[in-house]
């Protein structure tokens, strides 16, 4: 019996009370988005479940898609019969069949959602398993640490039944917590925390600020393929493409040389923040982690951040760097952050970064440079480039922002 659906868990969204109904509308619209490939596919959202069905997709790849939505705690394939016992059996046995092989033990797991179906959730395990054990000769029941598991989900729909569980993403839904805005580099840390803003239901921009000549066309495809791995879960992400090179000139120039970071640091804060202010953002995600740099420190977050009002998350700010390499190559980023394409924040790095910069000298060696004709322009030929999981810009495409 080939599975016609899949069952969708919900996980922490039952805790959300009220507003459960608002996570799940969330979640239901991110679940179509990205199975968008697949014509044929509903989705129906219920209160205590999803279910996806089918119709002849291939239901490997949706697996696949599924697991990296975030929002949803765990899922099954599955097929659904009418609430009558024989034909519960019925499905039953064939599910187990499939899995079987000599030696193989197994068990039923039955819960009855439906507290009105006749058969409690003891009787359904008895009932279905001492069918199973008569039809099937040489399989034998283990409660403890089966082979096979046979789920039975009584609902007031129907019963679906299943024998695998897989692990989703846990989470909120992507968009349920509102829009930030990514600062998003080449390296390892930014699409960590790109990803762990998503985990949250926070719907992601990525800003990458580009300086040609001193970086190379592939320090900003390596952004791209960057946002392009993270967007699997969100479905998509718009990535802004800063032009920074005559900004970052006169920075150097014209700051001493142990503030010009930290100056350079609070120029691409404030443009994030105009930028978040334009696309209607709430929040700007940064991949700071504590002390791990000379920027990263307490008193350089504290001059950096003096130029905006807007919350700053950082999910990364308490992790060590193996930490977020666990995550990176989990998520897929890692070896392309690796590759060794510098990009602006490495580009004209200072021997010496002051590790505690003093707030009023920042703001002094800032307001002896003429930057603000300089940021608007910046802002204003900032290039928007939209890109899906399955589909990234690529380099040529973008041959006139160099």
């Amino acid at each position: 019996m080939n599975y016609d659906r899949i069952l969708i868990r919900y996980g922490e969204l039952s805790t959300k009370g009220h507003n459960r109904q608002f996570f799940i509308r969330h979640l239901k619209d991110n679940v179509k988005k990205a199975l968008r490939p697949f014509p044929g596919i509903e989705v129906q959202a219920l209160y205590d479940r999803m279910y996806v069905l089918l119709h002849g997709a291939d239901g490997g790849q949706v697996i696949d898609i599924l697991k990296s939505i975030f929002g949803i705690q765990s899922f099954s394939p599955a097929v659904r019969t009418r609430k009558q016992l024989e034909d519960i059996e019925q499905a039953g046995l064939e599910l187990v069949r499939q899995n079987f092989a000599k030696g193989k033990t197994f068990k039923v797991s039955a819960r009855r959602g439906d507290k009105t179906f006749e058969y409690n959730s003891n009787d359904l395990n008895h009932l279905v398993g001492g069918y199973i054990l008569k039809q099937l000769d040489g399989i034998q029941v283990n409660v403890k640490q089966p082979d096979i598991e046979l789920l039975v989900d009584v609902r007031k729909n129907g019963v679906y039944l299943s024998t695998e569980v897989i692990k989703g993403s846990g989470g909120l839904p992507v968009g349920a917590s509102g829009k930030a805005m990514l600062m998003l580099s080449g390296g390892i840390d930014s699409p960590v925390a790109g990803y762990l803003a998503m985990k949250r239901g926070v719907k992601v921009e990525a800003v990458h600020f580009h300086s040609p000549p001193f970086t190379s066309p592939r320090a900003k495809q390596k952004a791209l393929d960057l946002a392009q791995k993270i967007s699997a879960y969100s479905g998509s992400m718009k990535v802004h493409i800063v032009p920074f090179t005559k900004i970052q000139e006169t920075i150097h120039k014209g700051v001493p040389e142990g503030y010009s970071m930290t100056v350079q640091r609070r120029v691409m804060l404030e443009i994030t923040d105009r930028l978040r202010k334009i696309h209607n953002g709430l929040a700007i995600v940064t991949g700071e982690s504590l002390g791990q740099v000379a920027s990263q420190t307490l008193d350089s977050m504290v001059a950096i951040n003096d130029v905006t009002t807007t919350p700053v998350l950082r999910p990364l700010v308490s992790m060590d760097k193996l930490d977020i390499i666990d995550i990176a190559q989990k998520i897929g980023t890692y070896d392309i952050s690796s590759l060794p394409y510098e990009d602006c924040c490495t580009i004209f790095t200072p021997p010496s970064p002051k590790t505690r910069p003093k707030l009023e000298l920042a703001r002094l060696y800032e307001s002896r440079l003429d930057l603000e004709p300089l940021i608007e322009e910046a802002v204003q030929n900032t290039e928007d480039v939209f890109i899906t999981p399955n589909e990234t810009a690529q380099e040529e495409d973008f041959s006139e922002l160099l």
